[in-house]
């Protein structure tokens, strides 16, 4: 069993930045994916990026590719998710997960992280 364990939410005003991140401890692989979901209230999960165990590949959702951007400390077994430029549209609860599947978008992620709240204010 993987946890995963986040980090960095918090509030900041429209327009700033925020960086969260994304520990893993466990028994992983090397088709083990990780990245990050977030859930506005009242609405559903949605997807919005993930990279690969060896850190060599990512993939974003479209509405967030150009002000997000996802990496990963291999040594730490760390995700990070650099987000810039926020809007008030951005709050939601971020959570971190994980799919020995290869990707996030097949099936449901075998992990989540237990959320962290990004307050966006105008």
């Amino acid at each position: 069993q993987v946890q995963l364990v986040e980090s960095g939410g918090g509030l900041v005003q429209a327009g700033g930045s925020l960086r969260l991140s994304c520990a893993a401890s466990g028994r992983t692989s090397s088709s083990y994916t990780m990245g990050w979901f977030r859930q506005a209230p009242g609405k559903g999960r949605i997807f919005l990026a993930e990279i690969s165990f060896d850190g060599g590949s990512t993939y974003s959702a479209d509405f967030v590719k150009s002000r997000f951007t996802i990496s990963k400390d291999n040594a730490k077994n760390t995700v990070i998710l650099q987000m810039n430029s926020l809007k008030t549209e951005d709050t939601a609860v971020y959570y971190c997960a994980g799919s020995f599947r290869r990707s996030l978008n097949i099936g449901i992620p075998d992990s989540w992280g237990q959320g962290t709240q990004v307050t966006v204010s105008s």
